[in-house]
Order: C-alpha cells, then structure tokens, then sequence
C-alpha cells in the first residue's frame, strides 16, 4: 500500500497544491486522483502565475477572450474559472463519496482587496456564482478586515477556505468567524451545512528564523506551531459551542496544513508531511512533494490531541530570541504582500499574452 494511501486512510486528505491547464489535460490529475489518494486542489495568484507564464496551453483562451473584449482581471478569472471547475468536476465523485466533507477545489480572490472587507466580499460572491459548482471554496484571507468577510460569506452559504493563517490564534480567530455566520444560519433556519478549511501555513515559520537559531532548532518551528493549533482545533471541536451547532446540523470547518514543501535542501523533503498525519484535516501539498512522499513516504503516529510538546519546543523558541506573536503578524503581513507580487506578476503576464496574440492568426 502506498504512503498516500496510508496517510488516507489514517484520517487525513491529502490535497494538491497547483493547477495548470496540462495537469488537466494529459490525465495526470486523474491519475493522481485515482492512484496517490489525492482528494482535492488548492491555487493561489503564485501557482496561476507560475502555470499562465510557463506553458502555451493558454494562449488560444486569452486571446479569444482578448478579442471578445475581456480585460486584466477579468480576462484572468474567466480562464481561471475554466481551470477551476474542470477540476471540481474531477473531484466531484469523491465530493458526492464524502456528502461533501472533501473533494472541494480552492480559487482565491484578488489578494489586492486582502484590508477591504465589503470587496472581498463582493468578490467571494460573485466567483462562488460563477464557478456553479457545489464543490468549490473561494479563499478569503483571515486578516483582521478578512474575518468580517468569512463570517458573511459563511452565513450567506459560500464555502471558503480561510488563507494567511500563521498560528493558533489565526486559526482560533478564523474559525470563531466562521462558526459566528454557521450560528447565524442556524438561527435563520437556514441549512447550518456550509463547507470550509482553515489553512495554516508551515515552512515559511522555519525559513524565517533559520538565521536565527541554534541547528538544534531548524525545521521545528512550523511543525510545532501546527501541533498547538491542532490543540486548539481539538479543543474548538469539542467546545459546547461547537457541539450545538454540530447537533443543529452544522460540518466543522477542518483545519489545513499548507505550505508543506520543504525548501532546506538538508531536511527530508517529506518533513511537514510525515509530521502533521492527524485525522480529520487536510494537507495540501506541491506536486514535487506528493510525488515524493508516495514514492519513500511512512506514515508515523498521529499528532497528539493535546499538543504534545509544542509547548516546551515554543520555549525553546523563545529563549532562543524568536518572538512567536510578533513573528506571526509578520508572517501574515508578508504573505499578503507575497500574493499580492504574484498578483501584479500574473496581470503582467496576461496584458503581455493578450498584446502579444492579439494579431496572431
């Protein structure tokens, strides 16, 4: 039995971390799907960026759009919708399997409006409408102007995959918004069944303080900030709060591993794979490191409920000068940033394909 399959059937999805319009086509995703015990997909500006700037298989797209008048952004969310719900449609066996637990597809909407409350919600709305697929979540970020905005998308039914998530009171924050719009569906007699994932990021947490630190620490961090959200998510699920809105019908929102490439060449390239194996949550992962662990991948114990060390290693942390909070204001500050540098990459690339094949017969 391959690892991919092991980890599955230990309790957790594994979700892949890229789309392109070749991964699609030539069968490799459904390959994935049938073989590496891949249940879902995630994308953000980066992986467009990366999947537009590097292949021709969008050209023919962009410039039937470009001549029919379609635009920059625009012209980018309708050959991302295209990508986006080709895949929900190969993951929708395994949603209608699961009644809608997994087999969920994730499109981001612009990290420009990452401080703008009433636009990202706007933007939530009008791409879930778009997408009309029941298995899509529209990423929101869980800023402080990003929770209002997962709390009324929630309660207004869109599923949404909470992103920029740096630590457990990220994550506490995000899901506490998102059960308040399950809550308020309740109270509206409205079906309390809405989708979502809460994403906390890993690696960028160990390639922040590799500078910084004793070996002895290198490559902990993220791992351990994983292990007390964890906590902290077992502790949600069990809440009073919680268990009446599950009696009354409601899913739980599952907590999300991302960023789980390994980027120090002198760790195992498994690493945030072996070590986050916990039921009832998700790890995205990029192809690279889904190929990988299928291919030497074991599985271990599950995280502990409890959290395990991860206060004592935090400790550690903390003597060692790294300031957690601080680091994870920081964190998420950075990553808006990143995706927005992606985001102006990515409209880059499209006005220069769109000018480029626009007189090409």
């Amino acid at each position: 039995m391959k690892a991919t399959q092991e980890l599955n059937n230990l309790g957790q999805s594994l979700w892949l971390d890229n789309i392109t319009r070749d991964l699609l086509n030539n069968g490799t995703l459904q390959r994935y799907i049938d073989e590496l015990s891949t249940t879902g997909l995630t994308s953000n500006p980066t992986i467009f960026h990366q999947a537009i700037k590097n292949s021709q298989s969008y050209d023919s797209a962009i410039q039937t759009k470009f001549k029919n008048g379609e635009r920059g952004e625009q012209l980018f969310f309708e050959v991302a919708l295209e990508d986006i719900t080709q895949a929900a449609d190969l993951f929708r066996p395994v949603w209608d399997k699961t009644d809608g637990v997994d087999g969920w597809v994730s499109l981001e909407v612009s990290p420009l409006l990452a401080y703008d409350t009433e636009s990202t919600l706007a933007a939530a709305k009008d791409l879930h409408a778009r997408a009309g697929r029941p298995n899509v979540l529209i990423k929101i970020p869980g800023t402080k102007e990003g929770l209002p905005a997962i709390e009324e998308a929630t309660f207004a039914g869109i599923p949404v995959n909470v992103t920029l998530l740096f630590s457990s009171e990220h994550f506490v924050e995000a899901a506490e918004a998102f059960l308040r719009g399950v809550e308020r569906r309740i109270e509206a007699g409205l079906n309390p069944a809405v989708g979502s994932v809460a994403s906390l990021f890993i690696s960028r947490w160990d390639r922040a303080v590799v500078d910084q630190v004793p070996d002895s620490l290198h490559n902990r961090l993220g791992v351990t900030v994983g292990k007390r959200a964890y906590k902290a998510y077992q502790d949600l699920l069990n809440s009073p709060r919680w268990q009446r809105a599950l009696n009354s019908g409601a899913r739980p929102q599952r907590l999300l591993w991302a960023s789980t490439g390994m980027k120090d060449p002198n760790a195992s390239d498994i690493l945030y794979i072996t070590s986050l194996a916990s039921p009832f949550t998700v790890n995205t992962m990029p192809e690279n490191t889904l190929n990988a662990f299928a291919d030497h991948g074991e599985v271990g114990p599950a995280l502990p409920a409890d959290g395990g060390d991860c206060e004592d290693v935090l400790n550690e942390f903390e003597k060692a000068g790294i300031d957690v909070q601080a680091l994870a204001a920081k964190l998420q500050e950075d990553g808006a940033e990143s995706f927005v540098k992606s985001w102006n990459e990515l409209m880059e690339v499209i006005i220069a394909k769109s000018e480029s094949l626009a007189n090409v017969d």
